[in-house]
């Protein structure tokens, strides 16, 4: 990845974040915590990693972030200085659960 699609990820996890606290009124997508953001190098795409601290409701919030994507390619245009807005995909991040996961089967081999 080059520091230009690195930077541009990087501000639009502060500015999704902000406009999912700040704009959206879908209660379901509130308390939506944007964890990453890969974007491809012609700027095109953006996969938007994305965690919910209730984990019964991913397929509900992904769903609702699906439906809201345009307006926050909206707000995203409105507040970033750059000519094309990647088409945004919101894709949840398991790596938590993953990494969770690996220490609980480190702390069972130190047991033994």
């Amino acid at each position: 990845m080059s520091v230009k699609t690195e930077r541009i990820g990087s501000e639009l996890v502060k500015e999704i974040s902000y406009i999912l606290m700040t704009e959206v009124k879908d209660q379901d997508i509130r308390f939506v915590t944007i964890q990453d953001c890969k974007v491809t190098s012609d700027l095109s795409y953006a996969k938007v990693y994305y965690t919910v601290f209730d984990k019964s409701k991913i397929e509900q919030t992904t769903k609702a972030l699906n439906n809201a994507k345009g307006f926050i390619r909206k707000q995203l245009f409105d507040r970033m200085e750059i000519r094309h807005i990647p088409e945004l995909e919101f894709v949840y991040d398991e790596s938590i659960e993953y990494g969770q996961k690996i220490e609980k089967i480190i702390e069972e081999i130190h047991e033994d």
